[in-house]
Order: C-alpha cells, then sequence, then structure tokens
C-alpha cells in the first residue's frame, strides 16, 4: 500500500480551479479566509505581490507558484501599498461570471499579471498530521521548479491546458492540480519545511515500515509493543522515534486514523454504524459511536442522518 495514496484518498483530496486571471496594474484583492482548502496561485506572466496573514510577504515572477495551505486570508497585488478590496467585490466590479478569464483593468497589457488560481479541498472533517505539518505558506520559484522536474513539468502542463481553453482542457487541468499537490507536498519537505512529517517518517526504514503497517490494516488490535516488535525495535525506542517523526504517538496516530476511515467509509459506501466499527478496528459499535462523537462533536448515526 502507499501510505499517502491512502491519506489523500481517504480525506477525499479534491483539485477545483477558480480561474485565469489578466490583470492590469495598478490592482489588488483580498482573498479571505476558507475552511478545509490549500490555495495555490501559479505565475505565467507579469509580476504578484503576496502578503500573508502573519505580516510576511513576497514577490513573485513568471513561473513562481505559491501554497497557502489552510486558506488562511491574503492580500494579491501588482505591487505593495495597493487598495485591496475583497475579492467578491472585485469580482462584481469586474463582471466575471466564472467563465472565461478573469479580466481586471484596462491599463498597460505589457504589465499585465497573468495567473492560475485554484485550490485543493478535502473531506468535511478530513484531518491528518501531514496537512497540520504543512506551513503557513510555500512559495516555489522558477529556479527552484528547475531542480523538481515532475512538478516542473505539472506546472508547464496546466498551464497549457489552461491557455488552451480547448474541449477538457479544464477538465484536464483540474485533474493535474491534484497531481500538483503532491509533488508541492514532496518539495516542502525536500524544503525543510514540514518537520515531523508523515513524509519524512516515511522515509524512515522502521517507522515508514509502522506507517504502513497500521494503514494497510488498521483494523487490527495494534499495541506500541507489536509494531514495535514487527519492525525490530525496543518498545521505548519506537515510541520516542515514531513520535519524533509523525508529531504524536503510534497509538494517538492509529486512533486518529481509525476515525478518518470510518468517516470515509459513511460518507463512501454508507455501511452500517455496526460495520464500520467492525471494519477498523473497534471493539463494540457502543465504543466507536464514544470515540467517533468526541472526534466529530455528533454520533455516526447523527452524522448519516445528515447525510441522507
Amino acid at each position: 500500500m502507499d501510505v499517502l495514496d491512502d491519506i489523500l484518498d481517504t480525506l477525499a483530496l479534491e483539485g477545483a480551479l477558480y480561474f485565469r486571471t489578466d490583470f492590469s496594474p495598478p490592482w489588488g484583492v483580498t482573498v479571505p479566509d476558507y475552511e478545509r482548502v490549500a490555495r495555490f496561485h501559479l505565475v505565467v506572466e507579469g509580476q504578484l505581490y503576496v502578503g500573508f496573514a502573519d505580516g510576511s510577504n513576497a514577490v513573485l515572477g513568471p513561473g513562481d507558484v505559491v501554497l497557502i495551505p489552510h486558506g488562511r486570508k491574503h492580500v494579491l497585488a501588482d505591487a505593495p501599498g495597493r487598495e485591496v478590496p475583497p475579492l467578491e467585490t472585485v469580482l462584481k466590479e469586474a463582471g466575471y461570471g466564472g467563465e472565461g478569464v478573469f479580466v481586471v483593468g484596462t491599463g498597460n497589457s505589457s504589465a499585465a499579471t497573468q495567473m492560475i488560481c485554484g485550490h485543493f479541498n478535502f473531506r468535511d472533517g478530513g484531518d491528518h498530521p501531514i496537512l497540520r505539518s504543512l506551513p503557513e505558506q510555500l512559495v516555489i520559484t522558477a529556479s527552484m521548479r528547475a531542480r523538481q522536474p515532475w512538478l516542473d513539468e505539472i506546472l508547464r502542463l496546466i498551464a497549457r491546458r489552461m491557455f488552451e481553453e480547448g474541449a477538457g482542457s479544464r477538465a484536464a487541468a483540474t485533474r493535474l492540480s491534484e497531481v500538483l499537490f503532491i509533488e508541492l507536498l514532496r518539495s516542502a519537505v525536500e524544503q525543510g519545511a514540514m518537520p515531523g512529517s508523515v513524509l519524512s517518517a516515511l522515509r524512515d526504514r522502521q517507522i515508514g515500515r509502522a506507517l504502513h503497517l497500521v494503514h494497510a490494516r488498521a483494523a487490527e488490535p495494534w499495541t506500541v509493543e507489536r509494531l514495535a516488535t514487527e519492525v525490530g525495535m525496543s518498545r521505548s525506542r519506537f515510541a520516542e522515534r515514531f513520535s519524533e517523526l509523525v508529531g504524536l504517538g503510534p497509538m494517538a496516530y492509529l486512533a486518529d486514523w481509525r476515525l478518518q476511515k470510518a468517516l470515509s467509509l459513511l460518507d463512501d459506501t454508507r455501511c452500517s454504524v455496526q460495520q464500520v466499527a467492525f471494519r477498523t478496528g473497534y471493539r463494540s459499535p457502543a465504543a466507536f459511536t464514544r470515540a467517533f462523537a468526541g472526534k466529530f462533536g455528533k454520533p455516526p448515526t447523527e452524522y448519516c442522518r445528515g447525510l441522507a
């Protein structure tokens, strides 16, 4: 089993592209907070100033891409110091209805900023240490792309598809954007921007093996001792090393992951509560119900009624 595939499938990763822009200076926009999404902006032409919620900022040029993993509010402009009205206001004033190119201004077309903007969203309630370990923002420059051929090629393909505007181009770019998220994760690890993440842990021979076991056989009655034995480590050293690399202990990770799998089963297969409890390793439906309600704020039966 590929652990990253299992994580992203269970969290229901889905890419979405908002628009392709053609913004002539001067321009500025404030993008609001939005939960459970990771936003990205790829600069194809021109210059982009990005102001982040923590007070930091960056200036991006052609080929650069910024990922804002936690849907935080941020400012986009052609230069610092611009008026930055809310995105909704800019959309309304531009008369943009969601189709074609989002055009703002009629100024110097040679200095226009052309971007591809989109986001990645996850299942309602979806949670995992890999998402929590993502930085507040991640900037990938054109020069950094040159050292990461897979990421570079995916970004080039997305740009080509979005600028083609032929049949199926947008759908193809959207599917490619999901691959983009995976490559951005890998880039974050390589930059050292995700210390204590599952991706880093997977590179460790023994802890990576333990994660594969948990994901492949989540319903088994794992204990710290049993996992440690499986990977050839002492109990204390295994627990310490797992916590160091993953960010939480092995049993806490297992408990959280079982509930994420349960959420996925309830959403995607409409299994009964008893079936889900059995398939995710709980000894009884009652024990599962208590754990589910503690994590998601409502019992699974009530959650299922909301899906009907």
